[in-house]
């Protein structure tokens, strides 16, 4: 199994010397927006460590309270995994949230995000991308959600034997296991998560499901059209039924060859709000935490990673080896705070704002985790 996009990105390229005094090296040492640090802030996807890590390094814990980000939808097993490196990776993460009470907080409840803000941590909420690990195990789900899983999708970019990714093929959907493990994710309070499905899984769920559903990081066809983005009735349908839409920072916003651009996020997000409406739209950046530094090495183990990526099938189009999978001017600890100042810029009112960078998240949070 090759390295998950978001581990890699955090295992290599970061500069020892980004964070002074705890603040990003590029940081404003004056608030960008000035309401930042007064909300609720959720980064609906975002990996700030390694499941594996056993130990946090002084810049990373700098760069946790310089981001302040309230919580994240954490991906802890990854891809691949199976059951019992899923139960590893969760005690092991668990572990790393008691070793750093000051910096991290484990969220399996809504009160949880409270206590974070509070109190200054990092909310770790722990969220599933595949579903590997469910294989010839009955009682899964309700031992995930005992362990404290909290978000999960039903497919990766292939197919699963609950559902279908967007790479794999257009007409299957759920399968029947995968219509009884949704009907277990929001009985046991997990939000269901539909980025990376195809038009059929998306479909099937949103049909079936009793309580709102997420599409925690994606994109918008009306605005490029891509296998990991969504068609404007699915988003739609997510709004509708009381869900959230999140806007990621990675390649598939647009089919350049030179640096991603703020622009070109800040236009699917203006999609999805005039679409979707002001309560349901959120951003699951796709990013770390800590910026990377884009240097000689980074770039030669994206390279590798890419075309190991490629050649076990799972990676989408638009990864690219000369290609950064992020965006240069959100490349900040304070990426949430740099988006709630684009959207000032933009003339957005401080409540939709406010529910963008997280507002909204905590709602669907409120309404699922039961």
């Amino acid at each position: 199994m090759t390295t998950d996009r978001r581990t890699f990105i955090k295992q290599v390229g970061l500069g020892a010397g980004a964070l002074a005094l705890g603040l990003p090296a590029h940081a404003s040492l004056s608030p960008l927006w000035p309401d930042y640090d007064r909300g609720m802030v959720i980064d609906g996807l975002c990996l700030p460590f390694d499941a594996g890590q056993t130990n946090l390094s002084p810049a990373q814990l700098a760069a946790f309270k310089a981001s302040g980000i309230t919580a994240v939808n954490a991906t802890i097993p990854y891809p691949g995994d199976d059951f019992d490196a899923t139960v590893a990776k969760i005690a092991n993460t668990q572990a790393l949230i008691r070793r750093h009470p000051d910096h991290l907080r484990l969220v399996t409840r809504t009160e949880d995000l409270r206590l974070a803000k509070a109190q200054g941590q990092l909310g770790i909420i722990i969220g599933f991308q595949s579903v590997e690990m469910f294989a010839d195990h009955e009682d899964a789900m309700a031992t995930f959600a005992g362990l404290g899983a909290r978000i999960m999708q039903p497919s990766y970019n292939g197919p699963s034997p609950i559902g279908t990714g967007g790479l794999a093929s257009a007409s299957n959907g759920l399968s029947e296991a995968g219509r009884q493990w949704l009907a277990a994710a929001q009985q046991h309070g997990v939000l269901v998560d539909l980025s990376h499905g195809n038009r059929q899984t998306v479909r099937d769920a949103l049909d079936q499901a009793q309580a709102p559903l997420a599409l925690t990081h994606t994109g918008c066809n009306a605005i490029y059209r891509h296998p990991r983005n969504n068609d404007d009735a699915e988003l739609k349908r997510v709004a509708e039924g009381g869900g959230v839409v999140g806007i990621y920072q990675m390649p598939f916003l647009d089919g350049g060859q030179g640096e991603l651009t703020k622009e070109m996020f800040l236009a699917h997000l203006k999609h999805a709000l005039n679409l979707c409406g002001e309560d349901a739209v959120s951003v699951g950046s796709d990013q770390g935490i800590e910026p990377i530094d884009d240097g000689p090495e980074y770039r030669q183990a994206l390279k590798a990673e890419v075309l190991a990526r490629r050649a076990a099938g799972i990676s989408a189009p638009g990864e690219s080896p000369d290609r950064p999978p992020f965006i240069p001017h959100y490349n900040n600890p304070r990426r949430m705070e740099l988006v709630a100042a684009d959207l000032a810029e933009l003339g957005y009112p401080s409540r939709v704002i406010d529910k963008v960078i997280g507002a909204n998240l905590a709602r669907v949070f409120a309404e699922t985790w039961t």
